[in-house]
């Protein structure tokens, strides 16, 4: 599954849509400390981080932190206020309040949700369950984690039954996850407790040598809030960057194949520029079958090294004339897999 997944670039990280009661003035500024909240919530990979004396103190300048702000006005009634912030501020406060900072690539995670009422099983989609399928995409924007509820098409269900969410069949639902490029896949089956009120969720991630099953009880909304929490929490623990490396400028040199025009050289410099912890990146090296970049980061080389995986543009390298090929954690070399 990995070798052919890749991450999704979040684009609104830095901006957080809240209800509001109405325009004025008082409103608008309790609304833009929430939105920070949430801001701070999505680049730390924790919730209660805005409780932090140093956050706290920000909010009391809300203002000095906000790009833009909008309404929303929908059909029905309801109005919705979006802020925007401006990304450098926002990280400097996080990084001066001593938090870890979750990037902008993040891995896609694809959740296969079985629920089974009154004695009937069928999937969570949009279609079935538009209620409980909108609950999970929300929650997974609070915490800006990219999550895919497959469709259940014809193409899904000629791959994947009931039977096989139910059961936790890893391998016919890894191969129909390949179709949304998903990262992780989770299973999970939702069903009313024997003589109970409540209900149960078993989830788990398809991959069980990696991760164990989960089981959880309660209200039916809450359960699978507390999955997408828990799911989210600990992926911002895989990947958030340690706050204890990210003040040291570090320099690392990687060694990239495939650069074989100056076109494809600027195209890989600018998809490194991208990533949230490098600062610049300059060519010292290239011939006509490679390119050594010079890369400055805020953080250490193997959190580098976590979000060159996450590119999709680059893979590590493989030596076509090796028999066996042996994973190192000093392996700076990749070829170039980006737009050709």
């Amino acid at each position: 599954m990995c070798s052919s997944a890749y991450a999704i670039e979040v684009t609104d990280l830095y901006e957080a849509t809240l209800v509001v009661d109405d325009k004025t003035r008082a409103t608008r500024a309790k609304a833009s400390q929430d939105a920070l909240d949430q801001v701070i919530k999505k680049l730390t990979g924790k919730a209660g981080n805005g409780n932090h004396p140093l956050i706290k103190k920000s909010k009391r300048r809300i203002s000095d932190y906000m790009l833009k702000y909008e309404y929303i006005e929908h059909v029905e009634g309801e109005l919705k206020i979006k802020v925007r912030f401006e990304a450098e501020k926002v990280e400097k406060l996080v990084r001066d309040s001593g938090f870890g900072l979750w990037g902008n690539r993040r891995p896609l995670i694809a959740i296969w949700l079985v629920i089974e009422d009154n004695l009937r099983r069928d999937f969570v989609t949009q279609e079935s369950y538009p209620q409980l399928e909108r609950l999970i995409y929300d929650t997974a924007a609070e915490w800006g984690v990219p999550v895919v509820v497959p469709l259940m098409d014809l193409t899904d269900r000629a791959q994947v039954g009931i039977a096989e969410v139910w059961g936790n069949f890893s391998e016919p639902v890894e191969a129909a996850s390949a179709r949304y490029s998903a990262e992780r896949v989770i299973t999970g089956r939702l069903f009313k407790q024997p003589n109970s009120s409540s209900w149960q969720l078993d989830w788990r991630y398809t991959d069980a040598d990696m991760f164990e099953s989960v089981q959880l009880v309660g209200d039916k909304q809450q359960l699978l809030i507390s999955m997408v929490n828990e799911m989210s929490s600990a992926l911002a623990g895989e990947y958030v960057i340690d706050p204890n490396k990210s003040y040291a400028t570090n320099s690392t040199v990687i060694t990239v194949d495939g650069l074989r025009t100056f076109d494809k050289v600027e195209r890989a410099k600018r998809q490194l520029l991208t990533i949230s912890t490098v600062n610049s990146v300059d060519v010292v090296y290239r011939s006509k079958a490679q390119v050594q970049f010079e890369v400055e980061h805020m953080s250490s080389v193997s959190d580098l090294q976590k979000s060159l995986k996450l590119e999709q543009s680059f893979e590590v390298y493989v030596d076509p004339r090796a028999f066996h090929q042996v994973a190192s954690s000093s392996n700076l070399r990749y070829s170039w897999v980006g737009q050709q």
